[in-house]
């Protein structure tokens, strides 16, 4: 099979959200050798990308944009390895602290949000559900991180994210990351409100705005 045919099927794997396929191609990748950047950049990513084109077009859902995070982590844990080996650095467009906030367990849509921007080649350090606030502070400064992404589902811990960005203030942090919020409760005016650079209502609306933030 040709390298073309290859690179269009990872695409198509991950578009169709096939995990298995998506696996076997890294493999395949593998024992023939290709260039690992190559691979993931026109093969996997790409098919990532078209996955966000479908779901702002409204023709993906949830469901899609789930099965598609899950084929993408699979190829990514069978290459990541391999690369860590031969010690290629794959291109972040940013490094991403998330978590939900003290006192909220809920985890499914910051789950989703931690995967596609992982997909989409962010490199994402998820802290889990119920996060001490000053723990996003600590571990954003000391992995030097581009982006704090905040996530409360209920409205008693939507407080939480101002807190963090009033601990940037005292730290004289603000102007070191950028802080993304989202959840149910969540709105535009609340992240005007509380001073957070950008506010995502959904997983591939996260990944437009950190892209936008990487591009200014």
């Amino acid at each position: 099979m040709s390298k073309e045919d290859l690179l269009e099927r990872m695409e198509k794997a991950i578009v169709e959200g096939n995990k298995e396929e998506a696996e076997r191609l890294a493999k395949e990748a593998l024992e023939e050798k290709m260039d690992l950047n190559e691979v993931i950049e026109k093969g996997y990513v790409s098919g990532i990308q078209k996955v966000g084109d479908l779901w702002e077009k409204g023709e993906y859902f949830l469901p899609e944009l789930i099965t598609s995070a899950e084929s993408m982590k699979a190829a990514m844990s069978v290459l990541q390895p391999e690369m860590e080996k031969a010690q290629i650095a794959s291109k972040s467009p940013g490094k991403v602290i998330i978590g939900s906030v003290e006192g909220d367990i809920h985890d499914i849509g910051k789950n989703l949000v931690a995967s596609m921007l992982s997909a989409n080649g962010f490199d994402v350090i998820d802290l889990g559900a119920d996060v001490k606030l000053e723990k996003f502070v600590e571990k954003a400064e000391e992995e030097n991180a581009d982006f704090i992404c905040l996530s409360a589902l209920l409205t008693t811990t939507m407080l939480g994210q101002k807190k963090v960005i009033d601990i940037l203030k005292e730290k004289n942090l603000s102007d070191r990351f950028t802080v993304l919020v989202g959840g149910a409760p969540v709105n535009q005016k609340w992240a005007d409100d509380i001073g957070a650079d950008g506010y995502a209502e959904n997983a591939m609306t996260a990944v437009k705005t950190a892209k936008e933030f990487i591009e200014k």
